[in-house]
């Protein structure tokens, strides 16, 4: 009996999450009367400015990763090692970007790198390209942190440092050679988490007004009908393809360690 009200609840579920989704294609397949077509879809991908906003995004992206790279692991690899009794510190620190509302975020950025402060980022395109990356990465740290932090856990820390400085290894060939390679599933992990909340953040490119994907989708969707389910469709199926290559990587990392 238990489990057959296990799968009621798992059959609602589905029909919960997937109804909507369901409607939503459906919807974006009538653009043209009478008919199911993919109009919706090509007009979305031969549209310069969906071009133009993607890879701005997916660029961005790439760079949000590779700065979150070089600020989360160096910081997760000291505090297992050296410092453990600042965990909970930094936890809690890397936690504040769920609490703080984005829209905080980018005004205290505004006005903190504003064209009359010392730091005038805001003042060309190339500061608040950076300015707006540290957003990203600030929204992705909590998802970063935790993977890369999950990852150190599954290894150890102590020994591999020392195994490696008893070879003369420095801390850069350490990080570089000998913890990245051991934590790179978790950091994919975080990686494609942090993809998948660049493509879809909207307050913050907005605000700096940046050609990200995020405003120009509400932008399509203010004055569209068809074109912004159909961009709906697309922004789901970027997010699971990253949440399916985070599971493919979760379980090649169980058979590497099974094998081991």
């Amino acid at each position: 009996m238990k489990r057959l009200w296990a799968w009621i609840a798992l059959a609602l579920g589905l029909v919960y999450f997937f109804l909507p989704l369901i409607g939503t294609l459906e919807f974006s397949l009538r653009k043209r009367r009478g008919e199911y077509s993919l109009d919706a879809y090509v007009a979305v991908l031969e549209d310069p400015k969906f071009q133009e906003t993607f890879s701005y995004s997916v660029i961005m992206a790439l760079f949000t990763i590779a700065f979150g790279v070089l600020l989360v692991v160096p910081t997760a690899y000291w505090v297992r090692l050296r410092l453990p009794r600042a965990r909970p510190v930094v936890e809690f620190l890397t936690l504040l970007p769920l609490v703080i509302p984005p829209i905080v975020v980018v005004f205290g950025y505004i006005r903190l790198y504003n064209t009359s402060s010392i730091l005038p980022l805001t003042g060309s395109a190339m500061g608040t390209n950076v300015l707006l990356m540290l957003g990203y990465a600030t929204l992705s740290l909590p998802y970063m942190y935790r993977a890369v932090d999950t990852g150190l856990r599954t290894i150890d820390v102590a020994t591999l440092t020392e195994a490696a400085q008893s070879l003369g290894a420095g801390w850069v060939t350490i990080l570089a050679r000998v913890i990245l390679p051991n934590v790179l599933v978790a950091v994919l992990s975080g990686a494609f988490l942090t993809f998948a909340i660049v493509i879809g953040e909207f307050v913050m490119a907005a605000l700096l007004n940046r050609p990200a994907f995020g405003p120009y989708m509400q932008l399509i969707g203010a004055n569209k009908a068809y074109e912004p389910a159909a961009l709906a469709v697309i922004a789901f199926a970027i997010t699971w393809a990253c949440m399916g290559l985070i599971q493919l990587l979760t379980r090649f990392q169980r058979h590497v360690r099974v094998a081991r």
